[in-house]
């Protein structure tokens, strides 16, 4: 029962200090899951990642879910999820509150201006942390910028990359 508290606390962490939207969070996560608490090495993070990546919704909410699951079952799936929307839910509510009372001054918009770079710099750590055991051959390299230049100059959705790449894994990678 500690480990679901645990888990919640944990969580909570991320829903509270995690700016920037879903993938800026994933750097809190990892620090959580694999660091702290030791609930998952990198590679099996990188791999939760990847599942997370390939279904719709909210990533964050995927990775509490199966981080809470394989910890301490359903109820620790709950408590990682709860954890992680309970924070941040109070704290928007009452953000948006004040920002669409106050969304003109300078002060809020120099704010906004400010934490935008940092979230920059959280998707390069992830991009970072998870690139040695994601991309380590050079065709795993080639899938990478093949994926980035069809997404990005072509335009290709990328659930159908997920499913071309889970393919040519299936195939290429058994």
């Amino acid at each position: 029962m500690q480990e679901v508290f645990v888990l919640f606390y944990a969580f909570a962490k991320v829903g509270i200090f995690g700016f920037g939207g879903g993938h800026s969070i994933i750097p809190l996560i990892q620090v959580e899951v694999v660091s702290n608490y030791k609930w998952l090495t990198i590679g099996e993070f990188t791999d939760a990642l990847a599942m997370a990546n390939s279904l719709p919704g909210p990533i964050t909410t995927k990775m509490s879910l199966l981080v809470g699951y394989k910890t301490a079952g359903i109820t620790g799936a709950l408590a990682g999820l709860l954890g992680l929307l309970f924070p941040s839910s109070i704290l928007m509510l009452i953000l948006t509150t004040f920002y669409l009372k106050y969304k003109d001054l300078a002060a809020v918009k120099g704010l906004l201006k400010g934490i935008r770079p940092v979230v920059i710099a959280l998707l390069a750590l992830v991009v970072y942390s998870i690139f040695p055991s994601s991309v380590n051959s050079w065709h795993t390299a080639l899938i990478a910028v093949g994926a980035f230049c069809l997404i990005a100059f072509l335009n290709v959705h990328p659930a159908l990359l997920i499913v071309g790449a889970a393919i040519v894994g299936m195939v290429f990678y058994r």
